[in-house]
């Protein structure tokens, strides 16, 4: 069977074009520094403190803009500087997390918009019927890992869209908890 190549994704924001003015600038545009697997995805150069009641985290920037804020964090994140987030899918916020964001030029206060990110798989329309899933099916990963912990992530959410390239995106503690380093694949179990 395909494998799949298992991404962790660390600690990061995404921004409204008009977030990102308050926080850089009226002329801010968010500059690439490294293109992401997702096509078309970006880690700019710029970065904002996320700021909970307990403390704060350097964060980057995503992008491209999109149209809402939300925040990525991972539970050890949100311990760390106080924030309550459910586990949510990537524009998921209602009700979500509250933080403030600080930039070099203003601050925004977010009622709402931070979550731990529900693990997740990319695929293009192709992939899915190769694997014979569908977009929003819930899905195994089995880790394919000769050194270290064995592991099966469980509830995995399958996005399918022509835009996508094939990858799983956990978060840091997901990748922690199976000693995951370097180039990881898994295979989809039903």
């Amino acid at each position: 069977m395909k494998q799949i190549l298992i991404e962790t994704s660390a600690r990061h924001v995404h921004v409204t074009p008009e977030t990102l003015k308050v926080l850089f600038g009226p002329e801010a545009k968010l500059e690439v520094k490294k293109m992401l697997s997702q096509p078309g995805q970006f880690a700019s150069n710029q970065k904002v403190k996320v700021v909970g009641p307990k403390g704060e985290l350097n964060c980057s920037i995503l992008g491209p803009e999109r149209n809402h804020n939300q925040v990525e964090l991972s539970f050890t994140d949100c311990r760390t500087i106080g924030v309550q987030a459910p586990v949510r899918e990537s524009g998921d916020i209602k009700d979500s997390g509250a933080c403030k964001l600080v930039g070099p030029c203003g601050e925004v206060e977010l009622t709402e918009g931070v979550i731990v990110a529900k693990r997740h798989v990319h695929m293009t329309p192709e992939d899915a019927a190769e694997f014979g899933v569908n977009n929003g099916d819930v899905v195994a990963v089995k880790v394919i890992n000769e050194t270290g912990r064995r592991l099966v992530f469980e509830d995995t959410v399958v996005r399918v869209s022509k835009s996508y390239a094939l990858a799983m995106h956990i978060d840091t503690d997901e990748s922690n908890a199976g000693c995951l380093s370097g180039v990881i694949y898994g295979e989809l179990v039903k």
